[in-house]
């Protein structure tokens, strides 16, 4: 009984032991290596156009699409991609755990976060903007905003910047998220959505959305989209390496067109690596 005990145990030992083999080949870690066959990448799920988990567990928008060309330059393929949501506030703490590879999830490169992560990119250009119905022909420029009923999500600084910086009589509506911000425009309760024009873009996108919204091509700020990987990782200088082949053999082109295109989104072109608009 006393030998059968002590197999026991070590086999135990043995299995937790070949375990934490395993995981460390997968996932983040201060080498940014990806010697392993799966890579984990962070990337919005609920922001149609850019991320998206859909109802049947696929994965679709801007970003998981160059997410997954990126991984296939790094040598995965995509059934090797695992899927981790990366919320706005736990976008830096995911890389620097080590929880995933990197990150493609609308993440503007800013000096606050170049502190705690490297970005490589940018590889999209956005702009805050407006959303508003298609038929209204009031909002022509950002200070028609005033009066305006404009919608404002919990938790997101977009429409304060607007109320502060460009139409200060503007009348703020907060809600729980951009798709009840698209029910009260869709139904005449507000009057605009701010965010950036590649979000509202992937909105406005949508089948059940088609024709009913315009972007105001106002241009309010420059967002310079990244892919952020833990500080001192290798997999900045591969990964731009793999953002600089994307744009060259058209896939750039094709992703902007394929998930922006319904909206009418005029896109800034391809930025250059490395070179951040202020």
């Amino acid at each position: 009984m006393k030998l059968r005990k002590v197999t026991v145990a070590a086999s135990a030992a043995l299995v937790l032991s070949l375990t934490a083999a395993g995981c460390g080949s997968s996932g983040g870690g201060t080498s940014g290596s990806t010697s392993g066959k799966k890579i984990t990448v962070g990337i919005k799920f609920d922001q149609p156009g850019i991320g998206l988990k859909t109802p049947d567990g696929k994965y679709t928008g801007f970003d998981v699409d160059v997410a997954t060309y990126v991984a296939k330059q790094l040598g995965h393929q995509p059934g090797d991609i695992v899927w981790k949501e990366a919320k706005s506030a736990d976008r830096e703490a995911l890389l620097q755990r080590g929880d995933v590879d990197f990150v493609a999830a609308s993440y503007s490169i800013t000096p606050a976060r170049s502190e705690k992560v490297d970005f490589a990119g940018p590889y999209l250009l956005a702009h805050q903007d407006v959303l508003i119905r298609a038929d209204d022909d009031s909002i022509k420029k950002p200070e028609d905003l005033n009066n305006k009923k404009l919608c404002s999500v919990t938790g997101s600084t977009s429409a304060q910047n607007v109320k502060t910086r460009i139409a200060p009589n503007a009348q703020l509506q907060e809600y729980g998220g951009y798709s009840e911000c698209l029910t009260g425009l869709e139904n005449k309760v507000i009057d605009a959505l701010t965010t950036d024009d590649s979000i509202l873009a992937g909105y406005a996108a949508q089948p059940e959305f088609k024709g009913k919204f315009k972007l105001g091509g106002f241009k309010m700020s420059n967002e310079n989209y990244g892919i952020g990987v833990m500080k001192g990782s290798d997999l900045k200088a591969k990964i731009n390496t793999a953002l600089e082949k994307m744009v060259q053999d058209g896939s750039w082109d094709e992703f902007v067109k394929k998930n922006f295109g319904p909206a009418d989104y005029h896109n800034e072109p391809a930025p250059k690596i490395g070179v951040i608009v202020s």
